[in-house]
């Protein structure tokens, strides 16, 4: 019986019924010096997709070649985009106070929480829930535990991968598999 109640108590907390899947695209690795260029999310309530939010952003510096070849977002795919400090107050409204799910959504967060800071003077304080993590328990013994690598294993479906809405899709069916290993 305390192993079932451990069970309950694992699904509680680490799989809600209804959360936001975040998921963002940058130009580089340090929220201070770098750019969101992709904000995407999926709206879930009751385990079911229920609404999208994606935009892409225009960023103040050039996109590096790197990003460009890794995201496919491009200098001239962003030019007409309107910059993050247009874009965030949507977003955020999209998102209310909702859990919000994702992959190493820790470094998502640290870009959503400086852009709210900085632009809106505003602190982003949504609970998280991260697939990267609750992958290393559920899954110790699989080669590495990027998004791609779950998806594969899952035999979902991982083209397009390294785009906001993409992911976010590919990050709510892992999320859905890893409810299936408890």
């Amino acid at each position: 019986m305390p192993l079932l109640s451990e069970a309950q108590n694992l699904v509680e907390k680490f799989f809600p019924s209804s959360y936001v899947v975040v998921d963002i695209e940058t130009t580089g690795l340090n929220p201070i010096r770098n750019e969101i260029i992709e904000l995407s999310a999926l709206k879930v309530q009751d385990n079911t997709i229920v609404d999208s939010f994606t935009t892409l952003i225009k960023p103040n510096e050039k996109i590096p070649t790197f990003i460009t070849s890794l995201t496919g977002i491009s200098n001239e795919m962003v030019k007409n985009a309107q910059p993050v400090e247009n874009i965030l107050a949507d977003f955020c409204n999209f998102v209310g106070n909702s859990v919000i799910l994702g992959h190493n959504v820790s470094f998502d967060m640290r870009f959503i929480k400086e852009n709210c800071k900085r632009h809106l003077d505003k602190e982003f304080a949504n609970s998280t829930i991260d697939t990267l993590k609750i992958s290393r328990k559920l899954l110790p013994n699989i080669k590495n535990h990027k998004l791609s690598t779950l998806a594969d294993h899952y035999g979902i479906s991982s083209e397009g991968h390294h785009r906001g809405l993409v992911d976010c899709e590919i990050t709510y069916n892992v999320h859905q598999q890893l409810r299936q290993e408890i």
